[in-house]
C-alpha cells in the first residue's frame, strides 16, 4: 500500500495533468446519464455519444422512454453492442424510475443498484456525477489496470474489492475527479499494451515502472 502523502500526491498529479476531467458521456438530464453509461458497457463512449442524440430526440422525456417499444429503441441503440439487453434495461429502468421514485434518480448506492441494469460502477458515477457524493469511486478497465500498475492496489481484478481499497485511501472530496483523470490517463498514456511510461506523470509513484527498470 502506498503510504496517505504518496496517494495524495498521485491524485494532486493527476488533477494538474488534467485539469477538466470530466465523464465523456454526452447528457443534459440526470436519467440521460444513467441511460448513456448502460449504453456504453462494452462500447466506447464515442460512439454512444453518436447514438444518443437520435435516441433522445424520439424519446425527449422519461415518460416517452417508459412508454416505448423496445423493439424501436433497440433500432435507436443497434451499433452499441448487446442491444436488446440495452433497450430492455432502459424501458424498465425509465418505468421504475417512473412508479418508484416519482421520475426522479434515487441518491443511495442502493436504491440505485436496484435498479434494471445498473451495477456499482454506473451507481458510483451517478452519485459522483449528479449528486456530487463525496468517494464515489468508479472503477472501469482503466482504474483496475491502472491502480494495479501503481500499486494503489495488489493483482486484484476484482471491481468491488478495488473500489473498497481505493476509497480507504483516496480523499474523498477528490475521489470522482481521480476517476475520471485516470481514464484520460489510461487512454492517453497508460495503455493496456504499451504503456508509455517515459512521458508518465505518475512514474516515480508507479510500481510498475520502478519493477521495468529494475528488470531493464
Amino acid at each position: 500500500m502506498k503510504s496517505r502523502e504518496e496517494v495524495h500526491e498521485i491524485v494532486r498529479l493527476l488533477l494538474a495533468e488534467y485539469p477538466e476531467a470530466v465523464c465523456s458521456l454526452d447528457w443534459n438530464k440526470d436519467y440521460e446519464l444513467l441511460f448513456s453509461v448502460r449504453l456504453s458497457a462494452q462500447c466506447t463512449d464515442e460512439r454512444v455519444n453518436k447514438v444518443t442524440p437520435a435516441l433522445f430526440e424520439r424519446f425527449p422525456t422519461l415518460e416517452s422512454f417508459a412508454e416505448a417499444d423496445v423493439e424501436e429503441v433497440e433500432k435507436y441503440v443497434h451499433s452499441c453492442g448487446f442491444y436488446r439487453a440495452k433497450a430492455r434495461d432502459i424501458v424498465a429502468c425509465a418505468k421504475e424510475l417512473i412508479d418508484r421514485y416519482g421520475g426522479r434518480l434515487p441518491q443511495t448506492m442502493e436504491e440505485l443498484t436496484s435498479l434494471p441494469g445498473v451495477g456499482r460502477k454506473t451507481a458510483n458515477l451517478i452519485l459522483g456525477d449528479v449528486f456530487r457524493v463525496p468517494g464515489s469511486t468508479v472503477v472501469d478497465t482503466h482504474c483496475i489496470r491502472i491502480s494495479n500498475r501503481l500499486g494503489l492496489v495488489k493483482d486484484q481484478k476484482d471491481p468491488v474489492k478495488i473500489e473498497m481499497q481505493l476509497r480507504q485511501q483516496l480523499p474523498p472530496e477528490t475521489s470522482s475527479d481521480f476517476c475520471h483523470c485516470i481514464v484520460l490517463h489510461g487512454r492517453a498514456v497508460c495503455d493496456a499494451r504499451k504503456p508509455k511510461c517515459e512521458r508518465c506523470c505518475l512514474k516515480k509513484h508507479c510500481d510498475h515502472y520502478k519493477e521495468t527498470e529494475r528488470n531493464g
